[in-house]
């Protein structure tokens, strides 16, 4: 995918280069000062590798024109609304302001306009004022996707409380472990939820939290609704809750503010708060509208949950900070897909790399071209199906990001670049400085030079994703997590001069000579799967529980024609004696679905380093091939049991028909 100049093109620009000198040089040759110039300038061009630079930057200017506009666009925003000292609640008054009876968030028969968003999260403000919560105190919400979601923790933002979005797959020990990481107060989760809460409300941390429930319309009426022992149903009292002016608690409020908590897995094992502030959000949502071409009568769809990043700032940051409608679905569904978007006349819409390819897998039908979807955006279309997908759906352009939650290193391809995650001008790194630096494939660790400092990437060298940190900047700033100690570990110092400071994205990328990045590895304890990162010692220490071995290891493996890696679980038992219908449901019990591995693996014994170091690196190499790998290795059958795994199991995995 990436792109060089082979032989004859290289040759061919040089040559042109020169005859262009040359003539010029005979135009002007009665000009002996002139002739030099001209003939000193093909000298330069052809010396040094310098007409591919040339070149590089001549092919790619109508790209970096168009970014280049688009990025001016994006810096003025965020200085205007950090110099007005804006926060979320407040931009999003601008556009109630123009338009109050516009829907705002659509899903299936209830509409929220942008009044009802304002006047529910005044009530969400008003109420939790009244019960006490002040600035800084943090409440978590756990809940599944409704169109009231995001309205809660806009309206607490206006009293300075900080939501912690949990997600809603999270079970026992992680979600106990959320809960604390915040520091929460209290607790709003949806009825639909209340059994997971209850299984952790024991824990003598979180025993005496505030809990606060909230029940639909159509939960309320539905067969054995209870509201859960302790806690208060926020919903009858909100109707009958008067709400108070928060004219004043709103203007307190400023953009470097803490807004919400969003979790991010990491080397550490459990999930980590990371920071989101009101200016971390703004800078998000507003690049990504921008730098993508959402226009303002656009109607998005976004089937992703709102606790992530994707569907909760890319997503509803349309709706607060540009006013756009957006048609949510509780969850995604391949089948209803296009039917959706068609149904409410969508414009453009979302994807992670997993939606694309079960959207390519459902049957040919007439709605797959019928919709009206010109942008879908997102991360994670595989280049493989890339042009497969815009082909047979008819999508005129793809808006590919590429970033973290927390990070300060982000990027997108902003003009159908098949594969590219994104792009830096050639001539760019000192306005947006991001670059990758070499480093060991095995542990991660930077490759430094005699001076101490790292090495940068050449053109088609892979190597890992840094940021440099600017606090003074949206763009460049990095917040970190709740946890310090955390957020240290996701800094590098001193990397190309004493005191200076990169983040490190841990993602390994190659860059081509026209500015394009594209994914190659994902380095550390994590792997994605099905949209989510999955944290290898969570597992692990799930697994070690459930069997009582000495030594488990977990981690991801690839599979052809699929996003993401898949988790496989290494576990010593030289015996055979492991119990898996025990294993199985252990595993169900804790973990959710795409934290489950896919693959376990029985070892005789575990690979090891001179100095003791798992080598799962050797691990993933072998992955799951059951035609070279001697040990027994078990699938993750659909009923939720391991067993050994077939070779028509196996040769369905390789030729892409199993649906994982």
């Amino acid at each position: 995918m990436l792109v060089e100049l082979n032989f004859k093109q290289r040759n061919a620009t040089i040559l042109a280069t020169v005859l262009v000198g040359l003539g010029l040089s005979a135009i002007v040759i009665s000009n002996p000062v002139l002739c030099v110039i001209f003939l000193g300038l093909t000298a330069f061009l052809i010396t040094e590798n310098r007409i591919t630079h040339v070149y590089s930057v001549m092919a790619t200017l109508p790209r970096d024109v168009t970014a280049a506009t688009r990025f001016l666009k994006i810096q003025y925003l965020l200085y205007k609304f950090e110099w007005q000292k804006y926060t979320v609640p407040r931009v999003f008054q601008t556009f109630l302001q123009q338009n109050p009876e516009k829907d705002g968030f659509i899903m299936e028969s209830k509409k929220l306009t942008f009044q009802d968003i304002e006047d529910f999260s005044n009530k969400i403000a008003s109420y939790f004022k009244s019960k006490g919560f002040k600035r800084e105190d943090s409440i978590a919400l756990l809940m599944e996707t409704r169109p009231e979601y995001s309205c809660i923790w806009m309206g607490l933002s206006k009293i300075g409380v900080v939501t912690a979005l949990i997600n809603s797959n999270l079970r026992k020990e992680t979600l106990l472990h959320s809960i604390k990481a915040a520091k929460c107060k209290a607790i709003i989760f949806g009825a639909e939820l209340s059994s997971a809460l209850k299984e952790v409300l024991g824990d003598e941390d979180i025993k005496n939290l505030e809990l606060y429930q909230f029940t639909d319309d159509q939960q309320r009426e539905g067969v054995g609704f209870v509201t859960l022992d302790g806690a208060t149903d926020i919903v009858p009292e909100l109707k009958t809750h008067k709400a108070t002016d928060l004219t004043k608690d709103i203007a307190e409020g400023r953009p470097k503010d803490k807004m919400v908590y969003i979790y991010t897995s990491g080397t550490t094992g459990m999930p980590k708060a990371a920071v989101i502030t009101h200016l971390r959000y703004m800078f998000m949502a507003v690049a990504v509208h921008k730098m993508v071409g959402i226009r303002e009568d656009d109607i998005i769809y976004n089937p992703l949950p709102l606790y992530h990043t994707a569907g909760g700032i890319l997503g509803a940051g349309n709706v607060f900070l540009h006013g756009n409608t957006m048609v949510l679905r509780k969850k995604f569904s391949a089948t209803n897909f296009w039917t959706d978007c068609i149904k409410y006349k969508c414009t453009v819409a979302q994807y992670i790399g997993e939606l694309c390819r079960y959207l390519l897998s459902t049957p040919t039908k007439p709605e797959d071209t019928k919709h009206s979807i010109r942008l879908m955006f997102g991360n994670g279309l595989r280049p493989q199906i890339w042009s497969q997908f815009t082909s047979r759906f008819n999508i005129d352009e793809i808006g590919e990001l590429y970033g973290s939650t927390e990070g300060n290193s982000n990027l997108v391809n902003v003009d159908n670049q098949v594969g590219a995650i994104g792009f830096i001008p050639v001539w760019g790194e000192k306005i947006y400085p991001v670059m990758l630096i070499r480093c060991d494939e095995d542990t991660g660790e930077p490759i430094r030079d005699s001076h101490g400092h790292c090495v940068k990437c050449k053109p088609g060298e892979p190597g890992v994703f840094i940021g440099k940190i600017n606090p003074k900047r949206a763009v460049n700033a990095f917040s970190g997590y709740a946890d310090k100690s955390a957020t240290e570990k996701k800094l590098i110092r001193n990397v190309f001069q004493d005191g200076d400071v990169y983040f490190n994205s841990g993602d390994i990328l190659v860059k081509d000579i026209l500015g394009y990045f594209y994914f190659k590895d994902r380095m550390g304890d994590t792997f994605r799967w099905r949209g989510e990162n999955v944290a290898t010692s969570e597992v692990e220490a799930i697994i070690t529980n459930v069997v009582g071995l000495e030594d488990c290891v977990v981690y991801g493996v690839d599979i052809p024609h699929v996003e993401g890696k898949a988790g496989m679980a290494g576990i010593v038992d030289p015996d055979r004696k492991v119990d898996m219908v025990q294993l199985s449901a252990g595993i169900r019990g804790s973990l959710p679905a795409y934290a489950q591995p896919l693959f376990i693996r029985l070892l005789t014994e575990m690979p090891k380093t001179a100095t003791f170091k798992l080598k799962k690196r050797d691990l993933q190499v072998e992955g799951f091939d059951i035609t070279k790998v001697k040990d027994p290795i078990y699938y993750l059958n659909k009923d939720g049991i391991y067993r050994e795994m077939t070779q028509s199991q196996f040769d369905d995995i390789q030729s892409g028909k199993a649906r994982l």
